[in-house]
């Protein structure tokens, strides 16, 4: 099974180490499912774990670790697919899930559509909660 986690979902796992993120991150590092993942999303964990917002609360070093864990996942090098997405920002989450034909993208952001819109072709897209009641 293939899973693309939107990086709200990693920075979660790291933040809350006990939470559904949590779980599910380390369900992937069990090898109960392969994370699809790519160098887009890799140098925005990079980019935005700097941000201010996140700075006190994310330590860099188990930043790093997480980064290098997820170069063992499918890591696509190109996204050349353009997919539209409510949230700009979004777009290359779609795009994973539909170059891999992941079976679920998981995200906890209701605000920008990913979970309003419920699929992107075979692709469910299902918060943190959903996808442990179905999987784990």
């Amino acid at each position: 099974m293939l899973v693309v986690l939107d990086t709200n979902i990693l920075f979660s796992a790291l933040i809350s180490p006990h939470g559904k993120p949590d779980v599910i991150y380390r369900a992937w590092r069990s090898a109960r499912f392969e994370i699809v993942t790519s160098q887009l999303q890799l140098d925005e964990i990079r980019r935005a774990s700097r941000y201010p917002k996140f700075r006190d609360i994310l330590q860099p070093a188990k930043v790093g670790a997480m980064v290098k864990n997820l170069q063992r996942a499918v890591v696509l090098e190109e996204l050349s697919l353009s997919v539209e997405a409510d949230d700009p920002d979004d777009a290359f989450l779609l795009a994973m899930a539909l170059v891999s034909d992941a079976d679920y993208l998981v995200t906890g952001d209701r605000r920008a559509g990913l979970l309003q819109r419920g699929y992107i072709e075979r692709t469910r897209i299902v918060t943190p909660a959903v996808f442990c009641a179905e999987v784990l």
